[in-house]
């Protein structure tokens, strides 16, 4: 490994802000907005900085108007602020574990002889829109940025897992990656799957993002990927795999990322996660969302010109099947027109016509509902992490 990687500061103010990126202030904590610069990393466009160190970076929404999200726009998201940029020819991962029988380390041209697959999947950070909680929580205050939808090449986790051998009590498979903490009483970031999701035929071990090299800031030269639950699951910059046959222990898992049991509608559970008596359990799946991608709040719109309006929606692998927008602040609702299926994992596109009426304000909302009917609510499920922020988006706009 290599040391640090530097960051390129490109714009240093608030003002150099694009329109889509200017919207995403107006409820954010007032430290996040005057903190809110467009920065570039190195290979990445400039993209909006809510933390440096460790690397935290926002895709502007504007980005959002294509399919896949491209590689130099992809968000950025960091726990730790040691990043090592890797060395290719040195770089292995090891996969072992209590719960291995033949333990064995893999190259990425040693992957590279297993059958490779790519799989269409959005990766959103656990903490998307939690800038928006109110009252506010403590966290990266994040705006709508914090995802984006991709093409992951890769191999199958579970093909390497077979490769090595599973003992019959594999309970859990924990991830660890390259980066590390600067000071030692920073715990590492190590997280685990339960075994049924570390096999399923989705999880994959990734070196390819949109048909290209994975980017240094994306994880290079590997990472896991987990479609339909959140990044926290999907360990950047790999190197080491363990299984384990007792429930993994440590800060990130035990105390981090956890909501409150029964307050989201999920389907796919942690359970060896999830004492009796605690009254949470990790978060796992990417609930029902959607989000409006060429209009901001306060734009102006002409009566009786028609407008489309576009946008995304996704959720954790059930599929969108159905968007619906409101021109009154939710009296009534009309279907959008959904675009491509990309995939069950990946984000849908939509379009619905709009022609406003007579000069004043009007009031546009957006909710998505999946193949499982869930539905995006109409008031916030608080929790103190800022999680799961679904609520359907509301945009006042002006008719002139």
């Amino acid at each position: 490994m290599k040391g640090g990687v530097g960051l390129l500061t490109v714009a240093g103010s608030a003002s150099w802000l694009s329109p889509h990126a200017r919207a995403a202030q107006l409820a954010l904590p007032s430290g996040a907005v005057a903190t809110q610069v467009l920065e570039a990393l190195p290979g990445k466009v400039p993209l909006m900085k809510r933390t440096y160190r460790p690397p935290n970076y926002e895709t502007p929404i504007s980005y959002f108007n294509e399919e896949f999200t491209p590689n130099n726009a992809f968000f950025v998201r960091y726990h730790l602020a040691d990043i090592p940029k890797v060395d290719l020819a040195a770089w292995k991962v090891r996969v072992g574990g209590p719960a291995v029988q033949n333990p064995a380390e893999f190259s990425l041209d040693d992957l590279k002889k297993f059958e490779r697959v790519e799989i269409a999947a959005v990766c959103q950070c656990s903490g998307e829109r939690r800038g928006f909680s109110d009252p506010h929580v403590p966290g990266v205050e994040w705006g709508n940025g914090a995802i984006g939808n991709a093409k992951w090449g890769g191999v199958r986790l579970k093909d390497v897992l077979d490769r090595v051998g599973l003992a019959k009590e594999a309970l859990e498979v924990s991830f660890n990656g390259a980066d590390g903490p600067v000071v030692d009483k920073t715990p590492d970031f190590v997280k685990s799957v339960p075994i049924w999701k570390a096999i399923d035929e989705n999880t994959l071990i990734a070196f390819e993002m949109n048909g290209e090299p994975l980017p240094h800031w994306n994880g290079f030269p590997a990472r896991i990927i987990v479609p339909g639950w959140t990044a926290t699951y999907w360990m950047k910059h790999i190197v080491d795999i363990e299984v384990l046959k007792e429930p993994l222990k440590n800060f990130w898992v035990n105390t981090a990322y956890r909501i409150p049991k029964g307050l989201f509608p999920v389907v796919q559970r942690f359970v060896s996660q999830e004492p009796v008596d605690s009254p949470t359990t990790p978060i796992t799946e990417i609930v029902v969302n959607s989000l409006i991608i060429n209009l901001e709040d306060g734009d102006e719109v002409k009566a009786g010109q028609p407008v489309d309006i576009k946008g995304i929606a996704w959720d954790g692998g059930y599929g969108i099947v159905e968007v619906a927008v409101s021109a009154d602040g939710g009296s009534n609702w009309t279907q959008a027109a959904l675009g491509k299926d990309l995939g069950r994992f990946a984000w849908r596109q939509w379009t619905h016509g709009y022609t406003p009426g007579q000069a004043g304000a009007a009031t546009i909302m957006v909710r998505a509902r999946n193949a499982a009917g869930a539905t995006q609510v109409d008031k916030l499920l608080f929790n103190g992490a800022g999680y799961h922020n679904n609520i359907a988006q509301r945009l006042a706009l002006k008719v002139v």
